[in-house]
């Protein structure tokens, strides 16, 4: 990154307060999101899988028109998440993330009474809008404005916080699972409403809180919405949509179609479940890594490089993954930068724009990034269906590189 542009940039973007937690309630408020985001993903999102199956049979429809409510919800949060990120900055967390909480709760609940196809979308629209007020982007939005200074603080804190909510589909699908075959799925659906809310609703409330920020004043609306407008007119800035958005695709691509590759390569559904849970320990071994890097490294580079690695491991797929090491082997390429879009993004937005207008401009790119999440799986089992899952890990293998080429662009710029 050009040191060149950023005093000028950071100048319109003020930084609030200091760099360490008020009084220590900043690492009180990363424990309490570390709960409520590990459950959040468990409940809100990993647990659908769990649900599809029975769901498809009571509600006697198949399997494509259930996961279409996922879909939906996703790109939900997407088209959200830019109007979120405006609340974020103006309001802070504490009542969008205790509203999203009641909303996600309840809509949990109404999932496990519905009788047909549109109750189920309705209710996963309305697990979308939860979604975009409770999920990271929000959850890092109030961490940015305890730990906004310079140091590791920040760094360390979103840090925690990823690598606790990593292990969301670690404890929820098993739990989950183990739920649906005691209770059914209806019953299942109202237990895990009420861990959420009554995890999520009372710690959003009371813990949450936005900084009393001293001597320096919090950028009002009109100055938000200049940075806003000033960044979102320069190359930087898009050059961060392309590479995040690319690799956000890749990731959602291989997290689905993962272990039906696997078997499609000749491995055993077993190997093929155990190789692709290794993706939640990369996950976080990455985050360790990025994190520990970006302390005496660019950080748009560090991800450059992981994501490169990442499009090298999915075009040796077809070639090198038909054996068990050669299969282990992309599966840690491309799995050590499985989570570090979420703590790298984080950074390059303050170290070029500063933490006033940090929402907002996260929640357009995620407006991005979330929706090619949810289409681009989509388009990967269409494309498997017309040319095959080579093409499938070159689509993958393009897209890394996007990425990183994005990402190198930027730190010239």
């Amino acid at each position: 990154m050009s040191s060149a542009a950023e005093p000028a940039t950071q100048a319109a973007a003020p930084v609030l307060g200091g760099g360490r937690p008020r009084s220590g309630r900043g690492w009180r408020i990363v424990a309490a999101l570390a709960v409520t985001q590990t459950i959040g993903y468990g409940v809100l999102y990993y647990a659908f899988s769990v649900f599809l199956t029975p769901m498809a049979a009571d509600l006697h429809a198949g399997g494509a028109q259930i996961a279409a409510a996922l879909t939906g919800s996703i790109l939900i949060a997407a088209l959200c998440a830019p109007l979120v990120g405006r609340l974020l900055d103006a309001r802070g967390g504490r009542g969008l993330m205790t509203a999203g909480s009641v909303i996600g709760a309840l809509a949990v609940l109404a999932w496990s009474r519905v009788e047909n196809l549109a109750q189920l979308y309705a209710v996963f629209a309305a697990i979308g809008i939860a979604s975009a007020m409770v999920l990271y982007e929000s959850a890092f939005a109030v961490i940015v404005s305890w730990f906004d200074g310079p140091g590791n603080g920040r760094a360390n804190a979103l840090l925690a916080l990823t690598v606790v909510a990593g292990f969301a589909s670690t404890i929820f699908l098993p739990l989950t699972g183990l739920l649906v075959d005691v209770y059914g799925w209806r019953t299942a659906l109202v237990v895990l409403a009420v861990i959420y809310g009554a995890a999520a609703i009372p710690l959003h409330a009371l813990v949450v809180r936005r900084p009393a920020h001293t001597g320096r004043q919090a950028a009002t609306t009109h100055e938000r919405a200049r940075i806003v407008k000033d960044a979102t007119r320069a190359r930087p800035f898009w050059l961060l949509v392309v590479a995040f958005t690319a690799n956000g695709g890749a990731v959602a691509v291989m997290a689905v179609l993962l272990i039906t590759y696997l078997i499609h390569l000749g491995h055993s559904p077993v190997l093929a479940a155990t190789l692709a849970g290794l993706l939640g320990v990369l996950s976080v071994t990455g985050r360790l890594l990025t994190t520990g890097l970006q302390r005496r490294l660019p950080a748009a580079l560090i991800a450059a490089a992981i994501f490169t690695l990442q499009g090298v491991a999915a075009a040796l797929f077809p070639l090198a993954g038909r054996t068990v090491p050669g299969a282990i082997g992309c599966v840690l390429g491309f799995g050590l930068g499985f989570g570090i879009a979420s703590i790298t993004l984080p950074h390059l937005l303050l170290r070029r724009y500063g933490s006033s207008a940090y929402a907002s401009l996260s929640g357009r790119i995620a407006a991005f990034s979330v929706a090619d999440k949810a289409l681009a799986p989509l388009g990967a089992v269409a494309l498997a269906q017309a040319a095959g899952y080579t093409w499938v890990m070159a689509a993958v293998a393009v897209a890394c590189a996007v990425a990183a080429l994005a990402l190198v662009a930027y730190h010239r710029v």
